[in-house]
């Protein structure tokens, strides 16, 4: 399936989605950052990228600790391959030509296997996020929030106390080729102040956004 049709078809389920054609691209967008600043949910990850192999795309990014779930999805369908792919990393693997519903089925569930291992986050004002059911209670009470307002909440939740920018914030939500609009961080910013309390979330200028950690949290 061409990549255009794949970009196409994962964002119609819901996904923003940054296609990177090369190995290059795909270092720099992945291994390079520092995994406590990736914002990616998951990766599909071809193995025949024109300048070199994405199996050592996916070892490099394992090496440094990016624990991102990876599917691969490739025209290389002998079961040594398929061996070689899961041991480097990866959690999941398709061979093309792939079901576009089969493939955001697989991603959905390799995505709530890497959600299921993280615990709730408490942070000040009494305020509980469940990043895995996507639940967040205040003094014992659900919140209900938006989907964006919870992506900003969920990306900033998941390192207490680590400024995020705002461009940080802007590609947890959306992908490279949609344009947001300059304050829409700010906005829903505000908005989650409105429902969790102002204190939660601290603003630093030049360095961005935090929320504040309960008292007594590692």
């Amino acid at each position: 399936m061409l990549g255009a049709a794949m970009c196409a078809g994962l964002r119609q389920d819901g996904h923003a989605v940054d296609w990177v054609r090369t190995r290059a691209e795909a270092e720099l967008a992945w291994v390079v950052p520092s995994p406590e600043l990736l914002v990616y949910d998951a990766v599909v990850l071809d193995l025949g990228l024109p300048d070199g192999a994405g199996l050592d795309v996916l070892r490099a990014a394992r090496a440094r600790s990016h624990r991102t779930p990876v599917l691969i999805a490739t025209a290389r369908d002998r079961v040594s391959e398929r061996v070689a792919g899961l041991d480097a990393g990866a959690d999941d693997y398709m061979v093309k030509p792939v079901d576009l519903d089969e493939l955001n089925a697989r991603l959905r569930a390799i995505e709530r296997r890497h959600l299921a291992q993280e615990t709730v986050v408490e942070l000040a004002n009494q305020v509980s996020v469940c990043i895995a059911a996507k639940h967040v209670l205040r003094e014992g009470q659900a919140v209900e929030l938006t989907a964006r307002e919870y992506a900003v909440l969920a990306v900033l939740a998941r390192r207490p106390g680590m400024y995020f920018s705002r461009a940080q914030l802007t590609e947890a939500m959306y992908d490279w080729d949609h344009a947001l609009e300059s304050n829409a961080i700010d906005v829903f910013i505000h908005q989650l102040r409105k429902k969790l309390g102002n204190e939660l979330i601290q603003t630093a200028r030049g360095l961005g956004y935090r929320v504040v950690a309960a008292k007594g949290s590692a």
